[in-house]
């Protein structure tokens, strides 16, 4: 099925979507979006293909099926916009590259890309390998109980910065970095489902960490861009490009821009990578047979030498393993769209400035897309299954122009360092662990606290 084929002739003659069942008074669905948004997206595709649901005072269509997300994200008639990017403007301002829309975000994709070509990732392998080496051996040295929300966003993070922003970047700075962003995205998902606007403004407790968090990490960014200008130094990295960009007339990009677009780096590479990252030692803590696996195949890639770089491409099967929790457990778990045009989808009615939502989590755990559709298996990734998969029914790193630019760059990592991890340890749970999901604007274990114990 094409896009051109999900368009209607006469758009004229379409319905209006059903509505969702469910909504309470003044609250409408975001009631159950808050209670138990999981469960109540996956099971919305049994009430219809696009379903209406009511946020607060406002009517929001729910997009159900592969096809029909696809041509969302695939048709000029949406554009990213609605509750989650409204929700989420505080933090990443309306002229980075994952806010910006039409001839902006073209320029911007342009400047950024060259960081994230093919042949320029394999020069991040060596930061990729020692910081997850460096990992392994804070373990080691530690002991004891792991908190691996902490661990998992510091790896994050460093990787990100020392890779996209070379330089000096000291551990306090990453910390602070976790801190205001676990803040600020759990924030931001109370804001997108439940839009009461003023009371956000009362100065809550809630309230008032939320701000002191983005406060933080807005002059947190400010520092970075600083440091490097005093430097006077301009290494081959992201923020150089950032810092020498032009405009379409040839002038300097604005100091709003440059912002912007650090936020842009730093947000995918600690929040979404990190969210994987948990949700990968929590796998392996659950299913120790994938653990084992993952050991032999490293040793029989690898021999006695550490894992580098170089290695990735040949283990395959860890890379399948990273795949199926990305199917199970995406970072990014909600989307939103709003139709620029009067449009016709699935055969309804869409009209122009419509929101839109879909999640990547129902879609990919859709029993009409996977057999045993909740079962972790890493083998329906090989050839000759995976072809069996929907089209648009497996999309982590979304698909056409929005398609997340690190896609490659983050599979490397997220392979690399499963690979370092699982040959080097077993995870048990430790007390107070607590792998439920934890539901803001990503989605990771709740709090996972682990022992690794070395094989």
């Amino acid at each position: 099925m094409t896009v051109e084929s999900l368009r209607p002739k006469d758009t004229t003659a379409s319905a209006e979507p059903p509505v969702a069942g469910g909504a309470v008074p003044l609250l409408g669905h975001g009631w159950r979006l808050v209670r138990d948004p999981l469960a109540f997206l996956s099971q919305l595709r049994d009430h219809g293909d696009v379903v209406r649901l009511k946020l607060g005072p406002k009517t929001v269509y729910a997009v159900t099926t592969p096809a029909l997300t696809g041509a969302v994200a695939l048709s000029p008639d949406y554009i990213i916009a609605g509750p989650l990017w409204e929700s989420l403007e505080s933090l990443l301002g309306k002229e980075g590259v994952a806010t910006a829309n039409g001839k902006l975000h073209r320029r911007q994709r342009r400047t950024i890309q060259p960081a994230f070509r093919l042949d320029a990732i394999p020069a991040y392998g060596p930061i990729m390998a020692e910081e997850s080496y460096a990992l392994v051996e804070r373990w080691r040295a530690a002991g004891g109980v792991l908190d691996i929300t902490y661990e998992s966003f510091r790896v994050a993070v460093r990787v990100a910065a020392r890779c996209l922003m070379r330089g000096s970047y000291m551990d306090a700075r990453a910390d602070r970095i976790c801190a205001d962003l676990t803040t600020l995205f759990a924030g931001m998902y109370q804001r997108m489902v439940v839009p009461l606007g003023p009371l956000y403004k009362v100065p809550l407790p809630a309230n008032r960490e939320f701000n002191r968090a983005l406060a933080d990490l807005h002059v947190l960014v400010d520092e970075i861009v600083a440091d490097r200008r005093a430097g006077g130094q301009k290494p081959d990295d992201l923020l150089t490009a950032l810092l020498d960009a032009k405009d379409d007339n040839g002038n300097p990009i604005g100091e709003q821009e440059i912002h912007d677009q650090v936020i842009a780096i730093l947000t995918p590479g600690a929040e979404t990578v990190g969210s994987t990252i948990m949700s990968l030692l929590l796998v392996l803590t659950e299913h120790p047979e994938l653990g084992d696996k993952i050991r032999d195949e490293v040793e029989s890639v690898v021999g006695d030498r550490p894992v580098a770089f170089e290695d990735v491409r040949k283990l395959t099967y860890t890379a399948n393993v990273v795949t199926e929790t990305l199917r199970l457990y995406p970072a990014v778990w909600i989307l939103t769209r709003r139709a620029v045009a009067d449009t016709e989808l699935g055969g309804y009615r869409i009209p122009k400035g419509a929101d839109l939502i879909y999640s990547p989590y129902a879609i990919q755990r859709d029993r009409r897309s996977y057999e045993r559709n909740e079962d972790f298996d890493p083998d329906r990734w090989l050839p000759e299954r995976s072809k069996d998969v929907p089209k648009y029914a497996m999309s982590p790193f979304s698909v056409g122009n929005r398609k997340c630019p690190s896609d490659h760059f983050s599979m490397a990592e997220l392979t690399l360092v499963t690979a370092v991890v699982a040959h080097a340890y077993r995870f048990e749970h430790a007390p107070h662990s607590d792998a439920r999901p934890r539901i803001g604007i990503t989605l990771r274990p709740r709090r996972l606290m682990l022992r690794a114990l070395a094989r």
